[in-house]
């Protein structure tokens, strides 16, 4: 069987949900949300923060603003310092 390559988007989820790095996400309509992604599939987001998950779906998200580097692939932080 062919191995199914991620795209840039699951990668990057995956990166801020192992890492636990808090984000903000914008909605299209102006709403702001923080908190740390748990999970995420080809539709929704699940978003936690004070104890109270919200599950918000990917059609409404406009921006996703990590609030420290997110790191994708393996090695990456060390080739930027070389």
């Amino acid at each position: 069987m062919a191995e199914r390559s991620q795209n840039l988007q699951d990668l990057f989820l995956n990166s801020v949900r192992k890492s636990k790095n808090p984000l903000t996400i914008f909605l299209i309509n102006g709403v702001k949300l923080t908190g740390v992604v748990t999970s995420f599939d080809n539709f929704c987001v699940l978003l936690r923060r004070d104890g109270h998950s919200q599950l918000v779906y990917k059609h409404a998200i406009s921006t996703i603003m990590p609030s420290q580097p997110v790191q994708m692939f393996d090695g990456e932080e060390s080739s930027r310092e070389s």
